[in-house]
């Protein structure tokens, strides 16, 4: 499978170089396109209040109409009708606004989180979660990577066979409620995209001081802090281990989308 690396969303938080929406693009032989994630969508761009709320004053997106997933996949040649499947890491606005552009999708995430956006239980469940995402009725495909296999040391990760071998949902709940990762055999390597399971590569390697706006941001989201300082530790082990077949993205670094892009 061919993979692109999109920015779907460039984003300007006070006190930070600035971040990205990191999506991917997956050419499949079988199933059309395949998105992970969405980034920003166009009905973001004409009505950032109604969509984004109160939050667009603190991640302060550009909102650019170039930068959707729509516009890039047109400008590649492609439809929309063309994107036949979207894989999500979680429901927050900045992951799921151009889920409306594509809306004959079939949109894949873990049966957690469809139950937390849909039936948000906590403060901060009730605050992150909009309706104006959802509004458009779109078809939800409910995964339990539980109820799958291990990946590469995690313990929850389901084969999403139903749209395309070497597409699997790992899940990685702390984030969010139902958070997970998504991976990607793009032939000579895999690709892990870790979602919001960290914010800036140096978590990870250590190698320098990860911004404290970015640190505190991440605190102040977490629907589990514990979960998501384990996830850290699983995922810079991995980090660690350099594997050469293995590219480990997320969704907001713009140095990891740099590094991807160049490759």
């Amino acid at each position: 499978m061919r993979v692109h690396h999109l920015n779907c969303g460039t984003m300007r938080p006070p006190l930070t170089p600035g971040l990205v929406a990191h999506v991917l693009l997956v050419e499949t032989d079988s199933a059309g396109l395949v998105l992970v994630d969405t980034g920003f969508g166009l009905a973001d761009g004409t009505d950032p209040a109604g969509r984004l709320g109160p939050a667009r004053h603190l991640i302060r997106p550009i909102l650019a109409e170039r930068e959707t997933a729509l516009r890039q996949v047109e400008a590649l040649g492609f439809a929309a009708e063309d994107v036949r499947h979207i894989v999500l890491t979680h429901c927050d606005s900045d992951h799921i606004g151009g889920l409306s552009d594509f809306p004959q999708a079939r949109v894949h995430l873990t049966t957690a989180e469809a139950r937390a956006a849909l039936q948000p239980k906590t403060r901060l469940e009730k605050t992150r979660y909009g309706d104006a995402q959802l509004a458009h009725g779109p078809h939800l495909v409910e995964h339990s990577p539980l109820a799958g296999e291990a990946w590469r040391g995690f313990s929850a990760a389901r084969e999403l066979t139903e749209i395309s071998s070497g597409i699997v949902l790992i899940g990685l709940p702390g984030h969010t409620r139902g958070h997970a990762a998504v991976a990607v055999d793009a032939g000579e390597h895999w690709v892990l995209h870790a979602g919001d399971a960290f914010y800036d590569a140096r978590q990870l390697s250590r190698a320098g001081r990860t911004p404290l706006s970015l640190q505190l941001s991440e605190r102040s989201f977490a629907h589990d802090w514990q979960l998501v300082r384990r996830n850290h530790q699983r995922l810079a082990e991995l980090w660690a281990a350099a594997e050469p077949d293995l590219l480990l993205v997320n969704a907001h670094d713009p140095a990891l989308l740099r590094r991807a892009q160049g490759l």
